[in-house]
């Protein structure tokens, strides 16, 4: 998994950074507050692709480098063997394998939050794939571009079970745990305001840090994402109680869609990880999955001849070409060597205890719907 590698790249690109830094704009993890200091996110972006688009750096380097998480199970972490997996990982495979046709060709480069936007503007990543909610901002002053929403999600609380809080209504007086620098800071603002309630945040820069302080009493909450809370309630240490130790409380305090954020103003890059994110979804509304993908490769459904590069689904029964720059048959790739969404969460997110929900394709009620391919 090249971590070794990982690491070298990035203490070598330190140097890097304090140079461009001072051109960047923007904050970190959320952004909700990243000012805009007129420099401008095109001039790094002009910086990062010297001219031509990051697909075909990408290529020429024959890998993907992905910023990530290291530290949330689930999503983003590292695991006893010392290989990164979860949700957010497998994305970063996708991205690999519709690219470069090798799921494995991908250089993980672990990113607090605070480091995040910078090391996308700066170039020392290709794709984000950590976490990250999609905001105006975000799409403004911090230059990025997101793809179609991998996970919808919503900010939570999360209390001790024998706190005897039921509702944030009954947190008034409390302190509560935050990360610095995100949109979780103004939304834990937002909904106390406006529930009249008095409260003090506790701002870490870092996931471990905060879990410390909150297991030491120092805060009554914590709220992050839902789907970080699950993550990280689930792997909460028996010696501190366990799972049950820990409550996540009903309230949903705003609406966070995750999903790949990639460098603003390079449609070929854009589209390349964009449609690796539908041709996950557009597989499990076929049924197509890794394990069954042989047995659709005589499909005469053009759709699905379409999607997979085979002939018949163009003019004249001839391979459909979309024009994207990609191999026709880069879907075959993705879902042989990583599979569809259901898959990816299944396998990643189900044993959080999370229920697919708004995460289900469109015809179960969820919001997942794939665009047409032609």
């Amino acid at each position: 998994m090249r971590e070794h590698r990982t690491w070298r790249r990035w203490l070598a690109m330190v140097a890097l950074l304090a140079l461009v830094a001072a051109g960047c704009t923007g904050d970190d993890d959320d952004g909700a507050d990243a000012p805009d200091n007129g420099d401008g996110p095109s001039d790094t972006i002009e910086l990062i692709q010297n001219g031509e688009s990051l697909l075909t750096q990408v290529r020429d380097a024959g890998v993907v480098r992905c910023g990530v998480n290291d530290a949330v199970p689930g999503f983003g972490f590292v695991d006893e063997d010392g290989e990164f997996s979860g949700f957010d990982i497998d994305y970063c495979r996708a991205i690999a394998a519709a690219v470069l046709g090798d799921a494995d060709a991908v250089e993980y480069i672990p990113l607090t939050a605070p480091q995040r936007f910078t090391a996308l503007q700066g170039g020392e990543i290709d794709v984000l794939v950590r976490n990250t909610t999609w905001t105006a901002t975000r799409d403004g002053a911090e230059g990025a571009d997101f793809t179609l929403t991998t996970f919808y999600d919503g900010q939570g609380m999360m209390v001790r079970a024998d706190s005897g809080f039921d509702s944030i209504d009954d947190m008034d007086g409390t302190s509560v745990c935050v990360l610095s620098g995100t949109t979780t800071e103004l939304n834990l603002a937002t909904q106390f305001n406006a529930r009249g309630l008095s409260y003090e945040p506790l701002s870490f820069d870092d996931n471990d840090t905060l879990r410390e302080s909150f297991i030491a009493g120092q805060c009554d909450g914590w709220t992050s994402d839902r789907s970080q809370l699950a993550a990280l309630r689930a792997a909460h240490p028996d010696a501190d109680g366990g799972p049950d130790d820990l409550l996540i409380l009903d309230d949903v305090m705003s609406k966070e869609p995750l999903g790949p954020a990639v460098p603003g103003g390079d449609q070929a890059w854009f589209d390349a990880v964009n449609w690796t994110v539908i041709v996950t979804i557009a597989a499990e509304e076929f049924g197509i999955t890794s394990d069954n993908i042989d047995e659709f490769m005589d499909s005469d459904d053009p759709a699905i001849q379409r999607l997979l590069g085979l002939p018949g689904g163009g003019e004249d029964d001839a391979v459909f070409d979309p024009g994207l720059d990609l191999d026709t048959d880069f879907a075959v790739n993705v879902i042989s060597q990583v599979g569809n969404y259901g898959e990816i969460f299944e396998r990643n997110v189900a044993p959080l205890g999370l229920q697919r929900n708004e995460n289900d394709l469109w015809t179960n009620g969820g919001l997942l719907y794939a665009p047409p391919y032609v």
